[in-house]
Parts: C-alpha cells; structure tokens; sequence
C-alpha cells in the first residue's frame, strides 16, 4: 500500500489535481469509485492569504473525500509558508502539496509551478521552510525538468528528500512539452531509484494496462492518474481492480455514464448553483460522451444548454435512443440531488 508520512491509502491509485476539474464534485465520485488518494485542484498562496470567497471555498474538504491532498502554489517563501499554515490548521486535508509542475506562463512568470525545475537550491529551501511550519506531511508533484536541455529530475527530488518532503510526484514530461508527446518513464524510474520516499509516477496513464506497465517499469509506489479519468471515473476503478487482481473489467455502459454524469452535475449545482454548474459541466459531459457512437451530435445540443432538467432530458432521451436497457434510467439518479452518494 501507499503510505504518505502517517497517511495511509487503501491502494495505489492516486487521482492527480487538475485544475477546473478536481472540485469536491468530482474528487467524491473518484473516492466512490475506490481512489486511495484524491487531490485538489492548486490553490495560489496570495488568494489563501487574501482569504477571497471563492479561494476558501476551494478549500473545502467533504469527510467522505478523505485521504486527500490540498496542492498550493507559489514563488514567494514567506507567502508559501503562511498559506502552507493555513492548509495545516484551518483544513481538514490529510496532505500539503506544493506544485512545481505547473507550466502555465501567468504561474511560471510569478517564480512558481514549473519555474522551480531549474533550481534544486530553491526546491530545497522552499519545501524544508514549509515542512518546518506546519505538522501535516508535505509532498511535490513536480515535472522531470523544464525542457530537454535541463531534466533534473533526480536532484531536485533529492532535493524534496533532504528538505523533509514524505512523498513526490512525477510527470514524465517536460514544461516545455505541456502535454504533447509521450511521457518519460525511464526518468520516473531514475527518480524512484535515488530517493527512499514515496515515488508517484504519473503521464500517459489511459488504462489499467498503462498503469501497470508504469508501476512495472518504474517501481514507484503509487500511480497518478489525471486526463484518463475525465468523464471516465471507472478508469480509476477498473486499474484498482487491474493492479489487485489481474481481472480487466469491462467499461461501462451508456447509461451508467449518464447516470454518473447526472450526479457530477447535481453536485456541481449543489456547490456553485445552477447558472454555473452547467456551463461548467458542458466540458465534463463531453468527457462523459466520448466514444459513445452518435454522441457528436448530442455534444453540440448541451453546448447550448444552461438548466440542469433540460441537460438531464437531453441525455435521457440520448441513452434512450442507443436502445440502452442496462442498470436503471437516467431520470432515477435525480432522487440524489441532495443527498450526494452513489450507490
């Protein structure tokens, strides 16, 4: 199993924090399917200090989402500290996670995310600065380097190691990759090699499969899966069930989508209210759709819509024409609305 300072996960399967996507919405089905550990979108340091509505919010951690891992991000040591002492005694996380990954210019330009890649120095002093102000274990999730020219994966984990960091995440690709091209696994393996914490490997996860061949080819402790489990939370299932017992499960039906679906969105309403829930959920649910045949016509119709009974209508009407008798229909799953669980 993973263990993460004295956190201690069910399994190896890691959900990874995806900016506009990890919500508690979302991170709560993925603990429903089984996840051992779900992380939070990142939170910038400045907007946990300036204590903004919307910013606390994010902060919010369900009980049932437990273990979970809080990321924030920053350039500045002193403002990473104070919001890290937030995270600490305000929260509920089990977890502080700083990013160093990030590879967005607005992140990278404020000395944060991936910028930290270029200097094992700084790793050290910012993460071992954190470690010694709050009591909850600290991890990285980092990248393996900025770009081709400077991969220094190995020493800035190191780096994490000495500053008293419990664990560290790796995506095999470069800042200056973005998510193009393919992960490096080898260089996930060198990492895992050089240091005694907790290595999680993470990049082109798509199926059970991948995540054993990176668990295999590695040796790391724990598998992060991001891109794969959008509108496919069954992945993180199906690769539990994969990792424990060698059995590839079959992939869910139409309407069992829909039906998980429909609950993501009334969680989304539950959280941010109607007006905003769907228009954020429009990018889910073609998520949701994908590879289901005849859905790229559906996909166009709730790009337009903006209540939740006409969205649910629209994907009834959708299973209903795949002639999808399985599981129950889709209009059952509005009698959770409130109460937020799946069965």
């Amino acid at each position: 199993m993973l263990k993460i300072g004295n956190i201690e996960m069910k399994n190896r399967v890691v959900l990874a924090p995806m900016a506009g996507v990890c919500n508690p919405a979302f991170r709560l089905i993925a603990k429903e399917f089984g996840t051992g550990l779900v992380c939070a979108e990142m939170v910038s340091d400045k907007a946990i200090l300036h204590g903004n509505k919307r910013t606390m919010e994010m902060l919010f951690v369900d009980e049932r989402e437990k273990p979970l891992s809080l990321q924030i991000f920053g350039g500045d040591r002193e403002s990473l500290v104070e919001a890290a002492k937030v995270v600490d005694k305000q929260t509920n996380a089990d977890i502080i996670d700083i990013n160093m990954g990030c590879p967005v210019p607005k992140v990278t330009k404020c000395d944060a995310g991936a910028r930290w890649l270029l200097d094992p120095n700084k790793i050290y002093e910012m993460v071992s600065a954190v470690v010694e102000a709050v009591e909850k274990p600290v991890t990285v999730k980092m990248r393996i380097g900025w770009d081709s020219e400077h991969i220094f994966a190995v020493e800035n984990a190191q780096a994490v190691e000495r500053a008293g960091g419990k664990a560290v995440s790796v995506h095999g690709r470069t800042r200056e990759q973005l998510y193009t091209g393919t992960a490096n696994w080898d260089i996930i393996r060198d990492v895992k090699q050089a240091v005694s914490i907790p290595v999680i490997g993470n990049g082109d996860v798509f199926t059970p499969e991948d995540a054993q061949k990176l668990l295999d080819q590695t040796g790391c402790d724990g598998v992060m899966i991001g891109r794969g489990a959008l509108g496919n939370p069954w992945m993180l299932y199906r690769t539990i069930h994969y990792l424990t017992t060698g059995e590839l499960l079959n992939d869910p039906s139409a309407r069992e989508k829909m039906d998980v679906a429909i609950l993501h969105m009334d969680r989304l309403v539950n959280l941010k209210g109607e007006f905003t829930a769907v228009r954020e959920m429009r990018k889910h649910l073609a998520w949701y759709l994908k590879g289901i045949p005849g859905a790229a016509q559906v996909k166009d119709v709730i790009m337009e819509e903006t209540t939740r009974d006409k969205m649910v209508q629209i994907l009834g009407d959708f299973v209903e024409s795949l002639g999808d008798t399985s599981e129950t229909p889709v209009t059952a799953v509005t009698s959770t609305r409130n109460e937020a669980v799946y069965h």
